[in-house]
């Protein structure tokens, strides 16, 4: 019987994979399409202080070790898959009330993948947001790496939240 309830809590749970799933499929469909309609490092103004910038990316976060001889590519590639499977499993140990902890989870999650294919497939990131204010420019980045900000965002607004020592969307007092 706690083997079946079990099941049903981490089951649960799970639902809210189909995010990941979303987050993967319109990062991947508007890098297709950056790609497709963009010339490599052209910027096409949208905005002021707004471009779409075609990128590639070899590093990490900004680029972060862009220059190396290549090994970044397979390390990142099994660090999001390490962190991937990590974030599965604390996806399925999560009480069902901790809404806010599983989206937040499933918007990483989502856009580690979306990251992990390019480099897969391409061995770089596409990037193709370009913020900047008159001369400085903020790195491009892509919808992963957006969704991804959003979920590390909602998990340290998460812990700020909670009361030492609980856990749960229910038991916040706002």
């Amino acid at each position: 019987m706690d083997a079946v309830m079990t099941e049903g809590r981490a089951g649960s749970k799970l639902k809210w994979l189909w995010l990941a799933v979303l987050v993967v499929a319109i990062d991947l469909g508007t890098k297709a399409m950056a790609t497709a309609m963009l010339t490599y490092g052209n910027p096409v103004p949208v905005v002021p202080s707004f471009n779409l910038t075609l990128l590639h990316n070899t590093g990490a976060a900004f680029s972060f070790l862009a220059d190396a001889a290549g090994w970044q590519r397979w390390f990142f590639v099994t660090l999001a898959v390490v962190v991937s499977v990590v974030l599965v499993g604390w996806l399925r140990k999560l009480k069902a009330d901790e809404t806010w902890t599983a989206i937040a989870i499933v918007l990483i999650l989502g856009g580690a993948i979306g990251n992990v294919y390019d480099r897969v497939v391409h061995g770089y990131v596409v990037d193709f947001l370009h913020f900047y204010w008159q001369d400085w420019h903020f790195p491009a980045f892509n919808l992963a790496d957006t969704a991804i900000t959003i979920g590390a965002a909602m998990m340290i607004i998460d812990a700020f939240r909670k009361p030492a020592g609980a856990s749960g969307d229910a038991d916040r007092s706002n």
